[in-house]
C-alpha cells in the first residue's frame, strides 16, 4: 500500500511494510490457534498489533479483511489494524496534469487479472531505499490461490509488452484492499492506480483501502480516517453485492 505502507514515489514499489518499528508497541496482542476467531480491532493500540499467529489460509485471510485486519510478516504471522486507517475516496482521486497526459497519450497498454503473480513478484522484488522482504514466497502462494478464487485481483501496465507496473488487492463485496504496487518504469503504477480506481466507481464499489498513507498516494489524494470510522464503513462494504 518504512515503509509500513508507505514509500517514496521514485521507488519501484510504493504500497510496502516494514513492521520494525510497529511490533513491539501493542498492548498484549491475541494469540490464534487453529479456532481462534480475530478478536475485536477496536482492542488494538495505536499501532494497530492485533494477533499474532494463525495461518495465511484462505478462510483465516478472507476473515481478516472482513473484520479490517491485514496480515503483515510472516515469522510470526502478526495481523495489523491501524488507527487512522488510510483510504481512497473514489470521487476523490487527484489526477495532476503531468499524469493527465500520461493517460492521454496511451503509453501503456492496461490489462487486468493478466499476469497477478508476476505482479506480486514485481511488489517484492528488492528496491533503494525500501524493504520489500515482506511479501515472501509464502505470502505469494497464499494470494495466488485468493486469486484462484476469485478473491484478489491485479492492474498491469506493460510498455512494448514487458509488464513494468502493477497493483495488486483484495476484493471482498464492496471493499478493495490494495496490498502493493510496483513500477519499473515511471508513472506505470500511477496509470495501473488511476484505472484501477476508475474501474472500482464503475463497479460500485464503496472503500478501497490501502491500509496507510504515503509519500507516493498523499499527492494522489490519499486520505486518513479514523479506524472506527473504516470500521464501520467496511461493515456495510462487504455486504454488497460487487463483481470485480
Amino acid at each position: 500500500m518504512q515503509q509500513g505502507r508507505r514509500a517514496r514515489s521514485d521507488v519501484p514499489c510504493q504500497w510496502t511494510k516494514c513492521h520494525d518499528e510497529l511490533l513491539y508497541f501493542s498492548p498484549m496482542p491475541i494469540l490464534l490457534s487453529e479456532n481462534t476467531a480475530f478478536p475485536d480491532p477496536n482492542l488494538a493500540g495505536p499501532d494497530g498489533l492485533v494477533a499474532i499467529g494463525g495461518d495465511l489460509g484462505t478462510e483465516r485471510l478472507l476473515a481478516a479483511y472482513r473484520t479490517g485486519i491485514f496480515p503483515w510478516t510472516i515469522d510470526p504471522i502478526t495481523w495489523w489494524s491501524p488507527d487512522p486507517r488510510a483510504i481512497f475516496e473514489l470521487n476523490g482521486f487527484h489526477v495532476s496534469k503531468s499524469l493527465a497526459r500520461v493517460i492521454r497519450q496511451h503509453r501503456f497498454e492496461v490489462t487486468m487479472d493478466q499476469s497477478f503473480r508476476a505482479v506480486m513478484e514485481g511488489c517484492a522484488e528488492p528496491a533503494p531505499g525500501r524493504d520489500g522482504a515482506w511479501i515472501t514466497a509464502e505470502f505469494i502462494e497464499a494470494y495466488t490461490r485468493l486469486h484462484r478464487q476469485g478473491y484478489t485481483h491485479s492492474v498491469e501496465c506493460r510498455l512494448q509488452g514487458e509488464l513494468v507496473g502493477g497493483i495488486y488487492g483484495v476484493s471482498v463485496g464492496g471493499l478493495f484492499a490494495g496490498e502493493s504496487m510496483f513500477h519499473r518504469v515511471n508513472d506505470a503504477s500511477k496509470v495501473a492506480l488511476f484505472h484501477l480506481v476508475e474501474h472500482l466507481r464503475r463497479r460500485g464499489f464503496a472503500l478501497f483501502d490501502i491500509q496507510m498513507v504515503t509519500p507516493a498516494t498523499k499527492p494522489l489524494g490519499a486520505v486518513a480516517i479514523p479506524r472506527r470510522e473504516y470500521l464501520r464503513r467496511l461493515s456495510a462494504a462487504v455486504k454488497m453485492d460487487c463483481s470485480f
